[in-house]
């Protein structure tokens, strides 16, 4: 056919949907990365949303954007820029059009951009692209009437057909990258069960606004990405961390053989956890919504005196309300697993946005001698092996462990392949044993992993009391003795010290002379990744240590980083694990690359501050 599109194939594209929070971005951006998972594209995904709960509409602080970074190859970011920016109103195109690359295309719901719509998103001029000075191409497209004219036979009102537009920016994507709708619409159908009408509806739009990129030629070529990810062999499914996290916390209680439970409260951005557990009732999960943070906490310190596995989910202002139970869990020894999805602070600060600043918090942030080990999760997948991990530790060293994601992992989603329960390591609680009955109390430990026995109450012949006043390691009575005190408060520490024997050895990824070792920790994974990989395919000598497991260290740290001459720790906050680091291993030379945006790193940044430290 002479006028046959033509086809260009790509390695990645990284596109980012805006609009008004009612405008069902993040929908349209969940279903975008879904598609391109199924065809096997690994993917990275970036919610951006505000905090307000429904600013005034075609305001500038009510726009909630979600960016999406496709690759034929491995994607460790959601992308720095995207290639093309979908903006549904004025306010979208104005905060959002910084996110696009200069090449990149603009697609803009033209009906939304009237005299009233420019208005309130405080444009002075009638043409807001000169404005705002813009260079990339720009889409305008009529899509709100284009909706109305869809489904003008559907029976349905305005408000609910102007509903589906978000629908029609979809479908025009999807033919813009060549992906297959069926995926989309089985989506749709499961999202909308018990409203088939309005499933329809959706289903109607986004097939039209498919069709309206093919009949009208809309751009002058299409794209696709053929996936070369070297995957292997299993079922994948695009998941997103906070749901990862609550998999994780499910497996672990199926392998220990416990009942789950979880005491919490609702906080942005950790709710979704409480969301998914509740869902789990048949698989033995108990979820118990609470009047507050304290209370949360101590029903899980509860359930974990009763023999259960608990958890706590909160984010930092909740830590700061549980700090106190969380103290009774390390006096008590009780095995406990607290999440602390990040985010902005401090106080209220920015409840919707990401940060790395609660660390020192989980490290030190109560009274008294209270180590608690900390792990981080690296990315969305990597929430399910963390939150593993976090419960193995807690249950066979019967200490409550602190669980750190932050916003940007629990709501960004990648693919991921749904692991075979039988290769992860057993999870075996140090119970008492018949033979210890009459000769044992609360604190007898383990003499070479240093935990106490764990006598489940009801067990016959272990009645027993535990509590928040010191007790006794000889009897478990209640002592203010002090070399009693500085004995427990010693052995504490050594059986969390002693984690370190029971926990992977640090590695380091690039080069084994690096000039330059980038160390991260937690949800900056991605990016410091990125940039190491640019760097040496740039014949730069570097390499990268990202840590996971945070108190304690893996036991070859100070070893392995006295191994570089020049040491840069990036992370977002002023300096945490850097001072932590300086603080375990004193002489260090460490360098520091911080930012405290509520934003991920922008690759470039990093790129360029790194190189500069290389040429000092």
């Amino acid at each position: 056919m002479a006028d046959e599109m033509m086809v260009k194939e790509l390695e990645e594209v990284v596109v980012r949907f805006s609009g008004d929070s009612g405008d069902g971005m993040q929908l349209a951006g969940n279903i975008f990365s879904n598609v391109s998972a199924t065809v096997g594209n690994d993917i990275c995904t970036f919610p951006d949303y505000p905090a307000d709960i429904r600013a005034p509409q075609g305001s500038l602080t009510g726009v909630s954007g979600f960016q999406i970074h496709v690759g034929a190859g491995l994607v460790y970011t959601p992308g720095d820029r995207c290639d093309v920016l979908v903006t549904m109103n004025p306010a979208a195109l104005k905060t959002q059009v910084k996110f696009c690359k200069p090449q990149g295309l603009i697609i803009t719901d033209s009906d939304s951009f009237g005299a009233k719509d420019l208005e309130k998103a405080k444009f002075t001029t009638a043409n807001p692209f000169e404005e705002l000075s813009i260079k990339q191409e720009v889409m305008e497209v009529p899509i709100s009437s284009m909706c109305k004219e869809s489904l003008k036979d559907s029976g349905l009102d305005n408000k609910s057909i102007l509903r589906c537009k978000n629908m029609f920016a979809l479908g025009l994507v999807c033919w813009l990258f060549n992906r297959n709708l069926a995926a989309a619409e089985k989506m749709l159908r499961e999202k909308f069960a018990k409203k088939p009408e309005i499933a329809e509806a959706n289903i109607k739009v986004l097939n039209d606004g498919y069709n309206y990129g093919a009949n009208t030629h809309a751009s002058v070529s299409t794209y696709k990405i053929e996936s070369k990810a070297p995957k292997s062999k299993g079922l994948y499914t695009d998941i997103n961390g906070n749901k990862a996290t609550s998999y994780g916390l499910i497996a672990a209680a199926e392998k220990a053989g416990l009942q789950l439970y979880l005491g919490s409260y609702p906080i942005t951005p950790a709710t979704d956890i409480l969301h998914e557990l509740a869902k789990h009732k048949s698989l033995g999960v108990k979820t118990v919504q609470c009047e507050d943070e304290i209370a949360g906490c101590a029903s899980a310190v509860g359930a974990a005196f009763a023999g259960a596995l608990a958890v706590t989910t909160t984010s930092g202002p909740g830590v700061c309300l549980k700090s106190e139970t969380m103290n009774l869990a390390v006096i008590g020894e009780l095995p406990l697993v607290v999440v602390n999805v990040q985010r902005g602070g401090p106080s209220t600060g920015m409840p919707t946005k990401s940060e790395q600043t609660d660390l020192l918090q989980a490290l030190y942030g109560r009274n008294g001698e209270s180590p608690m080990p900390v792990i981080a999760a690296t990315s969305p997948t990597n929430c399910f092996d963390a939150a593993y991990m976090a419960c193995k530790i807690a249950l066979e060293h019967m200490t409550p462990v602190v669980l750190l994601t932050d916003a940007f992992v629990a709501n960004g989603s990648a693919a991921w392949k749904l692991p075979n329960l039988d290769e992860y390591p057993a999870i075996n609680p140090p119970y008492v044993t018949p033979d210890m009955a009459g000769s044992w109390t609360p604190y007898l430990r383990n003499p070479k992993t240093g935990v106490r026995y764990w006598a489940v109450p009801g067990t016959e012949g272990f009645m027993h009391r535990i509590g928040g006043l010191e007790k006794s390691g000889e009897t478990g009575a209640i002592s203010t003795e002090p070399e009693n005190h500085d004995k427990m408060v010693r052995l504490r520490q050594e059986k969390v010290d002693k984690i370190a024997d029971f926990i992977p050895e640090q590695e380091v990824l690039g080069d084994e002379d690096a000039d330059l070792l980038i160390v991260g920790w937690g949800g900056t994974y991605g990016h410091l990744r990125l940039a190491m990989d640019f760097m040496r395919k740039r014949g730069q000598k570097v390499a990268l240590a990202h840590f996971q497991y945070i108190n304690p260290l893996p036991k070859n740290t100070a070893d392995l980083l006295r191994k570089y001459k020049k040491i840069v720790v990036a992370e977002q906050n002023l300096g945490q694990f850097a001072g932590y680091l300086r603080m375990k291993m004193p002489g260090l030379d460490i360098r520091q690359f911080n930012q405290v945006k509520g934003q991920p790193f922008v690759t470039r940044e990093l790129i360029d501050a790194f190189t500069k430290l290389l040429e000092e």
